[in-house]
């Protein structure tokens, strides 16, 4: 195949990829600006102008999340706006065979999942930190709520034997790991509680922690206030962000250091791997869902159009990302190596489509 119909298969496929995000990336804002809205609206911080600045920073996050029905809804389209225009149709007629014209879909997935680790998943990941961090401002208070659901835990060894358990609602990762709605839960060697402490925000600086506007509670006595208290701690930045900062809000770039950090702290760093792996693997998971999608789109050259196999792809596709976040929980929990748990959903995806489309194509 001439360079040139290369090119303009190359340019379809990424035009139609670049339109479908236009338009998720639209809907995504305006769908969380809507919920941000409905959550804080009410907070006296609130302002229509800095709630419209905070979606905008959460839509890469989303994207990233949308990418791979981004690049198979575009290969779909693609593949039928050009079914429909019978330029398919000439090409076969011309001897240029289906993984010929699909070669120009698989280069430009591929551009896109590299884009999407190197340049989307650091924009994402920062921005959806200081989204969550602005919110966690407007929202922190201390929470009548001990053993909130939602809320992680770490526990920090004490000198006595004793120790502290370090929760939040939330936590972000910008200059510095923030906690808001924290709670320390300070415990002594026989189990009994010595004093809760409760704090809208807590920073953590090198050997400490840093709370300000802090409550003591202890038990039989009234809570004390405490505008600026200092906790000392033993723990290090990356085993504090592996417990409590979610892996989806590190950079890709920074991930390798806090993998390592972590493990030398003898901390388990299968999230932080499973991340790693999982956009490492993510190119080819989009080149995975191109296959998906031409093996339901290239039979309308000899059968006709059904909506049957439009709805086939999705719901392929569908099951390639429910298989892909089920194996990544299981990586994540270390149930399975998470380099397997990245690259199993891949493998059985693009062996799925190259042995379909063997068939369909070559006999």
């Amino acid at each position: 195949m001439g360079r040139t119909l290369q090119t303009y298969f190359f340019f379809q496929m990424l035009r139609a990829i670049i339109l479908f995000s236009v338009g998720i990336a639209a809907i995504a804002y305006l769908i969380d600006f809507t919920e941000l809205s409905r959550r804080t609206g009410s907070l006296p911080q609130f302002e229509v102008t800095m709630a419209l600045a905070l979606s905008a920073m959460r839509v890469p996050f989303i994207m990233q999340v949308a990418v791979p029905f981004v690049v198979l809804f575009a290969t779909m389209t693609t593949l039928i706006m050009l079914n429909r225009k019978y330029e398919l149709v000439v090409a076969r007629s011309v001897g240029v065979s289906a993984w010929q014209f699909l070669f120009p879909a698989f280069n430009a997935a591929l551009l896109v999942g590299i884009f999407a680790v190197t340049v989307m998943n650091p924009l994402a990941a920062t921005g959806f930190a200081r989204a969550e961090a602005i919110e966690g401002e407007w929202r922190s208070r201390p929470s009548s709520s001990l053993f909130a659901k939602d809320r992680p835990w770490l526990r920090q060894s004490l000198d006595d034997g004793g120790s502290i358990l370090i929760g939040a609602s939330r936590a972000a990762r910008t200059d510095r790991t923030t906690l808001y709605d924290a709670v320390f839960l300070e415990i002594d060697p026989e189990g009994s509680v010595r004093r809760r402490i409760d704090a809208p925000d807590a920073y953590l600086e090198p050997g400490r922690w840093r709370l300000n506007g802090a409550e003591i509670s202890r038990p039989g006595e009234k809570t004390e206030p405490a505008s600026d208290l200092v906790i000392p701690t033993k723990l290090d930045e990356s085993v504090v962000q592996e417990a409590l900062v979610p892996p989806e809000m590190i950079p890709f770039f920074d991930l390798g250091d806090q993998i390592e950090a972590a493990q030398s702290f003898g901390v388990s760093a299968n999230p932080l791997r499973m991340q790693y792996h999982s956009l490492i693997a993510l190119p080819l998971l989009l080149v995975a869902m191109t296959l998906i999608a031409a093996t339901v789109s290239l039979r309308f050259v000899r059968f006709g159009q059904s909506g049957g196999m439009i709805l086939a792809g999705i719901g392929a596709g569908f099951m390639l990302y429910v298989l892909t976040a089920i194996t990544k929980s299981f990586g994540g929990a270390g149930v399975i190596p998470p380099i397997v748990a990245a690259w199993l959903p891949v493998l059985v995806a693009t062996l799925f489509g190259v042995a379909y489309l063997l068939h369909r194509e070559d006999g």
